[in-house]
């Protein structure tokens, strides 16, 4: 019986081996060329202890003074950090026949350039906490959004993988928004510029193109798309302005598509739940989908009533 499970696991090892050998993407076998997806998401995690340092801790660090944890907290984002851009600069074109020497040296200065970023990316973060509380009833504390908020992770997330995004740095920051999405249910391209004080209610759904620009004050709710108007293009449209540009104070509620790279939403403007939206809204705007017709049937021996939505100021503020 034994020998006979040996010979079928032999027999379907060779079958693979064949089968790996057709030259295909998914055949290629190259163990220490690609990031190992673990050690960014633990970068991600670690960094979360930096922005945050008073609500997230690594407990195996026994020290007692914040100067000291944050000083190993780093040295271990640096080494780790280093060692991946390492890897992933070959799939940058400037980078293809660069010799090690060089590619040790730059993985070193981006390392570097993106640590010397943090403040800004942590006072833009206090924004987005102060943006949650104002515009959330239903949060009791600013603890509670850090320690809590779906939307606030996926921020968060994005503004650390955007600023290695700009220091031209292939494959790791998508692996970090990818795993926030993967969590949270939010999925924000790394290329997306945000301005201060964004805030992401529920979230869940919500959907922010590469070439996505975001002002400041902006509030957006589960389901919305901030897209592209059609894919067909396919590479021919790498580097194209390809998805809306969301000017400053601007409320999208949810289910709205706002699709195109031409499309702006200017200043003020409120976009009303399940809106699809491919044209400009000029400021101050208040977009919402054509009333709808109710029915209501009270009593089976009375006549159905029917009834068109009525769209007061208050139909905006839906959660």
């Amino acid at each position: 019986m034994q020998n006979s499970i040996q010979d079928r696991i032999h027999g379907i090892t060779e079958m693979l081996m064949e089968d790996y050998g057709k030259g295909r993407v998914i055949d290629e076998i190259k163990t220490f060329d690609y990031p190992d997806k673990a050690i960014v998401i633990d970068i991600l995690e670690k960094l979360k202890m930096i922005i945050y340092p008073g609500y997230y801790r690594n407990s195996n660090y026994k020290t007692y003074t914040v100067r000291n944890n944050i000083s190993i907290i780093l040295e271990d984002i640096i080494y780790h950090l280093i060692k991946q851009i390492s890897i992933v600069l070959k799939y940058s074109a400037d980078y293809q026949e660069a010799d090690p020497e060089t590619i040790a040296q730059t993985s070193e200065k981006i390392t570097f350039d993106f640590l010397k970023q943090i403040p800004k990316i942590r006072e833009y973060i206090d924004t987005d906490i102060t943006a949650a509380y104002d515009g959330d009833p239903a949060a009791t504390n600013k603890e509670e959004i850090i320690c809590t908020y779906p939307g606030l992770f996926a921020i968060f997330t994005n503004r650390i993988a955007h600023e290695l995004f700009l220091l031209g740095v292939p494959l790791i920051p998508r692996i970090m928004t990818e795993y926030a999405h993967s969590l949270t249910g939010i999925d924000i391209h790394p290329g997306t510029t945000i301005g201060k004080y964004f805030f992401i209610d529920h979230g869940t759904g919500i959907v922010i193109g590469e070439t996505t620009e975001i002002g400041n004050n902006v509030k957006i709710y589960q389901g919305v798309t901030l897209g592209a108007l059609s894919t067909r293009g396919g590479q021919n449209l790498r580097g194209k302005k390809r998805h809306p540009t969301i000017c400053d104070n601007v409320t999208i509620y949810s289910g709205a598509s706002i699709l195109g790279g031409e499309t702006v939403v200017g200043n003020g403007v409120v976009v009303g739940g399940n809106a699809f939206i491919t044209t400009s809204i000029p400021e101050g705007a208040k977009v919402s989908v054509k009333s709808q017709e109710l029915t209501y049937n009270y009593d089976s021996s009375k006549p159905v009533e029917r009834r068109d939505v009525e769209l007061g100021d208050t139909w905006f503020y839906m959660i």
